[in-house]
């Protein structure tokens, strides 16, 4: 009798040795995702008449929601929870508030970031990122580039520093810095750490070409992850 029950035990305790196993090989069984629990605004900008940067048919309100898309896909899978300020061609107010009429395009456009501000207020975040697309009139500068405003949350900082670092790790098409701005609306207003990202110079032929492709969003998604992460798991901040 003593000896059955010692097989068993031992039947047993193999039994679950090679579930434990099996498990493991998940990460996420023994190890808490990365993101867990981290609330993050994107903020994919302009949208509907606001269409931002263009070169011919590209313009940078379609290109900023594509990378914006892709970008939340991965922040999900890592845990976090993402609130998109808008997640279809028109702007904030067409997806929020369908019903409000303006006398003036600019006035629509002011009544839009206002919109997008007490979205990121009313979520109260861990961080709020927006997308966007650079052009200036000469068509020889490159490269993706991160801004903080200089008296925002302190935290912005490193995070725009953070996803700066990643760009040039792993995009490999800048030696910019990440650059302190004022002039940027959100920045200023949003009460969290906040940044700017500019995904690329639309104006720039070659890199025009990259950042109408779906794949390079895609590149560009995982860059900027990485670097919402290493701030994340950074123990400086």
């Amino acid at each position: 009798m003593k000896r059955w029950l010692v097989i068993c035990v031992l039947f047993i305790c193999s039994l679950g040795i090679v579930m434990y196993g099996v498990n493991a090989s998940d990460r996420a069984f023994f190890m808490p995702e990365e993101l867990g629990g981290v609330k993050i605004v994107i903020d994919p900008g302009h949208g509907g008449l606001d269409g931002g940067a263009s070169a011919g048919e590209v313009v940078e309100r379609d290109i900023t929601l594509s990378i914006s898309h892709e970008l939340r896909k991965r922040l999900e899978k890592k845990g976090a929870t993402v609130i998109m300020t808008r997640t279809k061609e028109g702007d904030a107010l067409a997806e929020h508030a369908p019903k409000e009429t303006f006398g003036t395009t600019r006035e629509r456009k002011m009544a839009d970031l206002k919109l997008r501000e007490t979205i990121a207020v009313d979520e109260n975040p861990d961080m709020f990122i927006s997308v966007h697309v650079n052009s200036i009139p000469q068509d020889k500068w490159r490269g993706a580039q991160v801004f903080y405003h200089p008296e925002g949350d302190p935290n912005g900082e490193f995070l725009a520093k953070s996803i700066q670092e990643s760009f040039r790790g792993n995009l490999k098409n800048t030696d910019r810095v990440a650059m302190a701005i004022k002039g940027v609306y959100l920045l200023k207003k949003v009460p969290m750490p906040a940044v700017l990202v500019e995904t690329g110079f639309i104006s720039n032929p070659e890199e025009r070409a990259l950042l109408t492709d779906p794949a390079y969003h895609g590149k560009v998604a995982d860059a900027i992850l990485e670097g919402i992460t290493d701030y994340h798991t950074s123990e400086e901040k």
